[in-house]
C-alpha cells in the first residue's frame, strides 16, 4: 500500500471562493436584526428574573447556531472552489542504484569516524526514507565494480552489500557507473529505465577505467539522472601504504568532476565534509527520488462538513428558539 504525504492545498475553481462573501453579508444581517429588536425592547427591572423563570436561552446558546451556520457557509463555499490537495505518492516501479566508492581514500578520517563508515550510515538513512516498494540496487567499486546487487525490495540484502565494503584500491568511477546503467537499462533499452536514478558517492578523482563524464552522457540518453555526492575535505590525507615513515598521501575530493557528471546526466550535485550533512543529503534524496506529486480533489469532504454543520445549526436553533439562525 502506498502512503501519500500531504504537501499543499489549491483550488480547481478559485472563483467559487467568491461565495465566502456571503459570510460578511450574513453577519451584517444578524447585526441589523439584533439592532432592530433592541430598538423595540421594553426596559423592565425584573427582566432577568422573568427570563430565568421562563427558561430563556442564554446569549451564547443563541449565538452558537449562528456561528455553526456561518462555518457551514464557509465550508460549502470552499467546496464550490473544488479544493485539491497536492500529495507526494510513491512512483510505481521506481528503481535506484547506489554507486559507492570504497577506494583506499575512503579510509580518511576527515569525516568522522571515517569516510566509508559515514557513507554506510548515510545509506541506511537513505533506505529508511524510501518507500518500501522502491527497488534499490548497489554497485560498490574501487579498482573496478566488485560488489553488485540488482535492484530489489529486500532491504536486508542491500544493507549487507553496503556493509561488506572495505577501503582499498583505486577509483574506477566510470566503470561502476556503466554497470549501474546496464543494470537499470539492460541492452540500452530506455523503456526499462523508466523511473530510475543513480546516486554516486565518491571522494576522489577517477584513477582508472573509462571517463565517467562520457558514461554520464549515456545515462542522459537513457533518461537516467545521476545524483552525485562529493565526500571529504581538501586537506584530507591517508597514511602512505608503502611505508609508515613516508609522507601521508593527500586525498582531496573531486567535486568538479562529480558536478559535471550530475549536470551532463540531468541530476544534481552535492558536496559534504560532515557526516551529519551527508545523512541529511541522503535523507532528502530518499524522500524525493521515488515519489511524484499528484493533485487529489477533496471537494466531498468540504461539502459533507458544510452540510453537517448546517444540520447541527438547525437542530440547535429549532427546539429552544423556534427558528433558524
Amino acid at each position: 500500500m502506498s502512503v501519500a504525504t500531504p504537501l499543499a492545498l489549491s483550488f480547481g475553481a478559485p472563483l467559487g471562493l467568491l461565495a465566502l462573501l456571503a459570510i460578511p453579508l450574513a453577519l451584517l444581517g444578524l447585526y441589523a436584526a439584533r439592532r432592530r429588536r433592541t430598538a423595540y425592547a421594553v426596559r423592565f427591572p425584573a427582566a432577568g428574573t422573568l427570563a430565568l423563570a421562563a427558561g430563556v436561552v442564554s446569549p451564547w446558546r443563541r449565538l452558537l447556531p449562528a456561528a455553526l451556520a456561518l462555518a457551514a457557509i464557509a465550508a460549502l463555499a470552499l467546496a464550490l472552489a473544488k479544493p485539491q490537495r497536492t500529495i507526494a505518492v510513491p512512483v510505481e516501479g521506481a528503481s535506484v542504484v547506489l554507486v559507492t566508492d570504497h577506494s583506499g581514500s575512503m579510509s580518511a578520517t576527515d569525516v568522522e569516524p571515517d569516510r566509508l563508515s559515514a557513507a554506510e550510515t548515510a545509506a541506511e538513512t537513505f533506505l529508511d526514507k524510501l518507500p518500501k516498494q522502491t527497488r534499490v540496487g548497489v554497485v560498490a567499486y574501487s579498482d573496478g565494480p566488485d560488489g553488485t546487487l540488482p535492484p530489489t525490495t529486500d532491504r536486508d540484502r542491500v544493507r549487507g552489500t553496503i556493509e561488506a565494503q572495505t577501503a582499498a584500491g583505486a577509483t574506477a568511477t566510470g566503470e561502476a557507473l556503466q554497470v549501474a546503467i546496464d543494470t537499470l537499462a539492460p541492452g540500452g533499452d530506455k523503456s526499462k529505465a523508466k523511473a530510475s536514478a543513480i546516486i554516486l558517492l565518491s571522494d576522489g578523482k577517477t584513477t582508472t577505467g573509462r571517463d565517467p563524464v562520457g558514461v554520464a552522457r549515456i545515462a542522459k540518453r537513457l533518461g537516467i539522472p545521476i545524483y552525485t555526492v562529493a565526500l571529504g575535505t581538501e586537506d584530507a590525507t591517508i597514511p602512505n601504504p608503502v611505508s609508515p615513515l613516508s609522507p601521508p598521501i593527500a586525498v582531496p575530493p573531486d567535486p568538479e568532476t562529480l558536478k559535471q557528471i550530475a549536470q551532463v546526466s540531468g541530476g544534481r550535485a552535492f558536496t559534504s565534509d560532515d557526516a551529519g550533512e551527508l545523512r541529511g543529503i541522503y535523507s532528502s534524496l530518499g524522500s524525493k527520488l521515488a515519489t511524484k506529486h499528484e493533485q487529489r480533489e477533496i471537494t466531498p469532504g468540504f461539502a459533507g462538513a458544510g452540510l453537517v454543520l448546517l444540520i447541527v445549526a438547525g437542530l440547535l436553533s429549532l427546539p429552544r428558539l423556534g427558528r433558524l439562525p
